[in-house]
């Protein structure tokens, strides 16, 4: 499979996700949820692994993912302590540590990033999540895209 994820376009003096990731600053994405929503438990080594930034509807970069953690009835010291132990791969705001701070996370480490020369153009559908599953990239790229499916999304 083949992930897409949506990166926040803005934070702590204008910093914004997909320039830490593109920058090596950043090899870690989290997802959290009150309870199991995907990512969990969807996301295994060596998929690749698609960046977007909101706001804008261009694909520009892909990795591979490295390591999966899917962690799930998390304590308020759990979560903290998880987000301690990984900052230095997730390099989290402290606004991004609130709001993934849930007791269900999913921690996608990735590797081997590379720049799309000539990003792709998303062909955005209604409401698609922060994070998409799908076959292949193709399927949401503008002039061959195919109408989402959610049943990848689904448990």
């Amino acid at each position: 499979m083949v992930h897409l994820v949506y990166c926040d376009n803005t934070g702590k003096s204008g910093e914004r996700v997909l320039d830490k990731i593109s920058q090596g600053l950043k090899t870690m994405v989290v997802r959290g949820a009150a309870g199991r929503k995907i990512p969990h438990s969807r996301v295994y080594e060596n998929e690749t692994i698609y960046f977007m930034e909101k706001g804008t509807s261009l694909i520009s970069v892909f990795a591979k993912v490295k390591s999966v953690k899917n962690l799930v009835q998390l304590v308020d010291e759990e979560i903290a302590a998880t987000f301690e132990k990984y900052q230095h791969k997730l390099n989290l705001s402290d606004k991004q540590r609130l709001r993934w701070h849930k007791k269900c996370l999913c921690l996608v480490e990735f590797d081997r990033l590379e720049k799309i020369e000539t990003p792709l153009a998303f062909d955005h559908q209604g409401n698609m999540d922060d994070w998409l599953i799908i076959e292949k990239i193709e399927d949401v790229v503008v002039g061959s895209s195919i109408p989402y499916d959610y049943s990848k999304s689904k448990f």
